[in-house]
C-alpha cells in the first residue's frame, strides 16, 4: 500500500460509519414519525367516539325529557278532554254530541302534536330562536316568573349535533335558574360579538358565588359540552345579584 494511498481508507471507513449513522437516524426518524401518526390517529378516534357518545346521551337526555313531558300531556291535558268527551257523549242532547265531536277533534290535534315531538328531526326544522321562545313561554305560561326573548341577531346555519348540544345546554341553565336561582324574570339575547354568534342568558335570582363550584358541577358540566362543539361558556353570578352566562358559537 502506498503512503499515498493509507489516509485514505480511514476516510473511506469514516464516510461509511456517517452514511450508516444517517441512515439509522433517518429510519429511526420514520419510524417515530409513523408512532406519532398512528397515536395522533388514536387520539382524533378516541375524541370521536367520546363526541359521538356525547351526543347520544344528549340525544337520549332530550327524548327522556320529551317522553316525561309527553306523559305529562297525555295525563294532564289529553286525559282532561278524553273525559269531557266522554262525559258529552253520555248525555242524551244532540248539542252536548256536537260538543264531543268538537273535543275528539281537538284530542286528534293534540295527539298529533306529541308524535311529532317524539322524533328528534324536530331539532333540524325549529330555528334556535323558535326554541328560545317555546322554553321562555312554557316558563311564563306556569307564573313562575316573566320572560324576554331578545334577538338582536339571529344564529343561523348550526350543523345538528352542534344545535342538540346547544338546546340541551339551554334547557339545563333555564332548569337550573328554575330550581335554584327563583327568579322573576329570565332574559335571554342572541346576537354577533364580532366573528363569533353569541347567546347570554341571565336571570335576576339568588345567584352564587362561582369560586364554590366544583370540578364535578353541572355548571361545569356544560362547559365542557361547548367546548366539544368549538363553542366557549362563561358564567358571571354574585350572591344576592343573580346569574349571567354567556356562550359563544363556533363560526
Amino acid at each position: 500500500m502506498s503512503e499515498a494511498e493509507s489516509p485514505i481508507i480511514p476516510l473511506i471507513f469514516a464516510g461509511i460509519f456517517l452514511a450508516a449513522l444517517m441512515s439509522t437516524f433517518i429510519i429511526a426518524m420514520v419510524v417515530l414519525h409513523r408512532q406519532r401518526q398512528v397515536q395522533n390517529r388514536q387520539k382524533l378516534d378516541q375524541i370521536k367516539i367520546e363526541h359521538e357518545k356525547m351526543l347520544l346521551g344528549i340525544e337520549n337526555e332530550i327524548q327522556q325529557e320529551t317522553l316525561t313531558q309527553v306523559g305529562r300531556e297525555l295525563h294532564d291535558n289529553i286525559g282532561q278532554l278524553l273525559s269531557l268527551a266522554k262525559l258529552n257523549f253520555g248525555s242524551i242532547k244532540p248539542e252536548k254530541h256536537i260538543a264531543g265531536r268538537e273535543l275528539l277533534s281537538q284530542i286528534i290535534q293534540e295527539v298529533r302534536s306529541l308524535s311529532k315531538t317524539l322524533n328528534l328531526d324536530w331539532v333540524e326544522s325549529i330555528t334556535l330562536e323558535e326554541f328560545l321562545k317555546q322554553q321562555l313561554d312554557k316558563i311564563k305560561s306556569t307564573g313562575f316568573c316573566e320572560t324576554q326573548l331578545l334577538v338582536e341577531a339571529p344564529i343561523e346555519n348550526l350543523k345538528k349535533d352542534e344545535k342538540l348540544v346547544l338546546i340541551r345546554v339551554i334547557q339545563e341553565i333555564l332548569n337550573n335558574a328554575i330550581k335554584h336561582a327563583s327568579p322573576d324574570r329570565i332574559v335571554i339575547r342572541t346576537f354577533n360579538s364580532g366573528a363569533k354568534p353569541l347567546i347570554i342568558i341571565e336571570d335576576n335570582g339568588k345567584g352564587f358565588d362561582t369560586k364554590l363550584r366544583s370540578n364535578g358541577s353541572g355548571m361545569t358540566n356544560l362547559s365542557k359540552r361547548m367546548t366539544t362543539i368549538g363553542g366557549e361558556f362563561y358564567i358571571e353570578s354574585e350572591l344576592g345579584k343573580g346569574t349571567l352566562i354567556k356562550m359563544t358559537l363556533p363560526k
